[in-house]
């Protein structure tokens, strides 16, 4: 089976992010796998371990992302591609991606591909649905349970806390929602080997695209961090004294009655 996984290099947000000039300063923040796109490479393994067949992990943006994608490659991907735009795009956005990732697959005969459902740092969670399109296949999103049976696919997903089922058949593409699966952490064994494993960097000339094939369809007008939270009161005394308080102080402060 031919599996390919689309990844993203994010930012960790565990971690304090702070802005410079108006854009998230990189100096010093910590970068990881999407954590969606870490269920999707855990599942193309899994599939890949009953079915047979190969895994291809493919990133697009700058070259700092080959370590995500090792990190995949010790998780246990075959193989791995860097499709970099460092010096082609400056302002790309979910257009962008999808159109250099599908640039890239529209001739690879791929049986299935996975993503994840959103990616932390945006989550507009479009392009996995956008790639699809482009390749006309059937997609299903925020999927927690994939079964294959040949060309034959039964595909749980999450539709807001209640579950849907649904069948269809390869080539498909689908986006990991949490509970899908518990992704594995790299074993030692699995990083050293990650080292000599392929991984393969292009650029848009590699995909005869031209910048304009790709200028983004959106434009961000600000970045801002959200504003700190207010530090809590705690009431105290009898419950009736604490209801009085509390009616006086949603009419006083908060204004909501």
């Amino acid at each position: 089976m031919n599996i390919y996984v689309l990844l993203k290099r994010t930012f960790d947000t565990e971690e304090k992010i702070t802005l410079s000039n108006g854009k998230i300063n990189e100096d010093g923040a910590e970068f990881i796998i999407n954590p969606y796109d870490e269920y999707a490479v855990e599942e193309a393994i899994q599939v890949r371990d009953a079915q047979g067949g190969e895994v291809t992990v493919v990133s697009v943006g700058t070259e700092e992302a080959e370590k995500q994608l090792r990190t995949a490659l010790a998780m246990g991907a075959d193989k791995a591609v860097l499709i970099n735009t460092e010096d082609d795009i400056e302002n790309g956005d979910q257009f962008t991606t999808a159109k250099v990732l599908a640039e890239y697959l529209k001739d690879k005969q791929a049986d299935l591909i996975l993503g994840g459902n959103v990616a932390i740092d945006g989550g507009s969670g479009q392009v996995g649905p956008r790639v699809a399109e482009i390749l006309d296949i059937p997609y299903i999103t925020t999927i927690t349970k994939l079964e294959i049976d040949g060309k034959n696919v039964s595909v749980t997903r999450d539709v807001e806390g209640d579950s849907e089922v649904i069948e269809t058949s390869l080539p498909l593409l689908v986006t990991a929602q949490q509970g899908l699966n518990e992704p594995r952490y790299p074993s030692l064994p699995g990083i050293m080997k990650a080292k000599k494993k392929p991984l393969e960097e292009l650029e848009l000339d590699d995909l005869d695209l031209e910048e304009d094939d790709v200028e983004a369809k959106t434009k961000t007008i600000e970045i801002f961090l959200p504003p700190k939270k207010e530090a809590g009161k705690v009431l105290s005394g009898e419950i009736n004294e604490q209801v009085t308080e509390l009616v006086q102080l949603l009419r006083t402060e908060a204004k909501v009655i």
